[in-house]
């Protein structure tokens, strides 16, 4: 076994995007010497589409490689359900877990603007932040939700092997401490990074203390940088991550 590493995937901030954390999932499960990774999460959630396609991602990864999920701080909304078909969920006793909802901001509802809109279809400008939003949005929009939202609960249901009727409950957009998720089922066992590490090296059967690498690091160009700032600049001033967390009604 010398020479057989851990591999780190790290899962940072808001989910904008899947590229990058997907290309590094596939890189270290072709690499012969990585026989385990570890998805490192601290991520408040994100957008819809970028959290599921590294849960599909992760999922195809079973049976290929053991993923163990390490929660830091945070794996709430998307953030959690980009654990969901990992190995085993970690997560430190006050790490905060959950969020299991969604919710639709509309980012410019008082900037105050006005604009005429020429359109081809009734609801074809629906949430158009410069229009009133009429019933028949609402009514789209809510089934929107509630499809993401049974979307959701089913990834929960399968992946931590629960009774829908238990999930129902706690799918109302609360969060929990790793102790309370612990006790609900949420997450497999309390623990740090290393713990996590040394799971995933249980699973993989690599004896002893296992090496640990992490994605060799792009070089970002100056253009990069601009754009990098210019996407959070603009993520404060509305004050309001674009966020997997949209609202969910009953």
């Amino acid at each position: 076994h010398l020479g057989e590493k851990v591999g780190i995937v790290s899962i940072e901030g808001a989910i904008f995007s899947s590229e990058k954390t997907v290309k590094e999932l596939d890189d270290f499960a072709e690499r012969k010497d990585i026989k385990a990774i570890v998805l490192r999460i601290d991520s408040p959630g994100g957008s819809v589409a970028p959290t599921q396609e590294i849960y599909e991602k992760v999922k195809t990864l079973r049976g290929v490689k053991p993923v163990i999920a390490s929660v830091g701080a945070v794996a709430a909304s998307g953030g959690y359900y980009a654990a969901l078909e990992c190995e085993k969920i970690v997560a430190n006793r006050g790490s905060i877990i959950g969020s299991i909802g969604v919710i639709l901001v509309d980012l410019l509802e008082k900037i105050g603007l006005r604009f005429e809109t020429v359109k081809s279809g009734e609801v074809k400008d629906m949430g158009n932040p410069t229009r009133e939003v009429t019933e028949r949005d609402r009514e789209i929009f809510q089934s929107v939700i509630y499809d993401l939202h049974r979307q959701f609960l089913d990834a929960v249901v399968e992946g931590r092997s629960l009774e829908k009727s238990m999930v129902e409950p706690l799918a109302d957009g609360r969060v929990f401490t790793g102790e309370q998720a612990l006790n609900l089922g949420l997450v497999d066992t309390l623990g740090t990074l290393e713990n996590a590490i040394e799971i995933a090296a249980n699973f993989a059967e690599i004896s002893g203390k296992p090496k640990v690498v992490y994605p060799k690091k792009e070089r970002s160009g100056l253009l990069d940088y601009l754009l990098g700032n210019a996407k959070q600049t603009a993520s404060s001033w509305f004050q309001v991550t674009p966020a997997y967390r949209w609202q969910w009604e009953k």
